[in-house]
């Protein structure tokens, strides 16, 4: 009986062991396949993924680039052979979303480096006679023009807790000024972005005018107010201490003057040499005009 039992409780022991292996295997695998790589359309889209997600692109989406920097390489490298051979690459790894932020910055410079060793991986015959130059100018075209962003789907914003101050003898404060709890302080105001109290401004000294009531300015703001209480503006040239103004005078007497010589109402030459000739120009146009009636 009792070797039948201890037969039974190894049962039940390998039967636990192998189901604890089994989940264990499961949750590994589930862990490894949780990372997936994310396809970017091109160098310079945004991905969204998890933390941990690869970042790849097609070869196809930096063709243009390629060729564009093989040729400008000036090794008699051949820019279409280049931009075919990096083009049949299905997949370029060129970073990861990273954990603990919101986005990460994938960089022109790290794409442009995983161009161009995936364009050396398939020893493509488009480098021209100097192959590392014209990686390298590949390179560098690709990294001045691409660039991406890789958004964390799975990231949360920290909360953080407020938690009182306490002070020296672990009692927290309530008075002002000495950084405790300041909700229980009536009256009183947060200074700055410490714990110092600052009593509340107090308004009931300015002075002010009654609503709907016109006041002289003498009178507006009350003897408080600094400075004179009434300004007024005197005539100019009036003597400030007396309260009688002066005279207003003329800036000056004018009078016209008749010619010397001359009596007050005569013709004078130039007017009778004008009105003879008048006289000479009226005669000669009615004898022209008489002329040629007649003839």
């Amino acid at each position: 009986m009792q070797h039948r039992l201890t037969r039974t409780f190894r049962s039940v022991l390998t039967a636990t062991a192998i189901a604890a292996l089994t989940t264990g295997g499961l949750a590994l695998s589930t862990g490894t396949a949780a990372a997936t790589t994310l396809q970017a359309g091109s160098c310079t889209a945004g991905v969204t993924g998890v933390s941990g997600d690869t970042v790849a692109i097609t070869g196809a989406s930096v063709k243009a680039l390629v060729k564009a920097g093989a040729q400008e390489a000036g090794t008699l490298a051949v820019g279409d052979w280049a931009a075919n051979d990096i083009a049949k690459v299905s997949t370029i790894e060129v970073g990861q979303v990273g954990s603990g932020t919101a986005s990460t910055q994938v960089s022109g410079s790290a794409i442009g480096l995983a161009v161009a060793k995936a364009l050396e991986d398939t020893g493509s015959w488009g480098l021209g006679i100097d192959r590392k130059k014209t990686l390298a100018n590949v390179e560098k075209k690709v990294a001045g023009n691409c660039g991406l962003t890789a958004y964390a789907s799975d990231y949360r914003e920290p909360t953080s807790s407020e938690q009182p101050a306490t002070q020296p003898g672990g009692s927290t404060g309530t008075q002002p000024g000495t950084g405790g709890n300041q909700g229980k302080v009536p009256g009183t105001l947060p200074l700055g972005t410490g714990s110092t109290m600052a009593p509340p401004p107090d308004y009931s000294n300015i002075p002010a005018a009654t609503p709907g009531v016109a006041l002289p300015p003498g009178a507006r703001y009350g003897s408080a107010a600094p400075g004179p209480t009434s300004p007024e503006f005197g005539i100019l040239g009036a003597d400030p201490n007396t309260t009688q103004a002066p005279e207003v005078q003329n800036a000056g007497n004018a009078d016209a003057l008749a010619a010397g010589g001359q009596p007050a109402n005569s013709v004078q030459l130039p007017m009778l040499l004008a009105v003879v000739a008048l006289a000479g120009v009226t005669a000669a146009l009615v004898r022209t005009w008489v002329l040629r009636k007649a003839s």
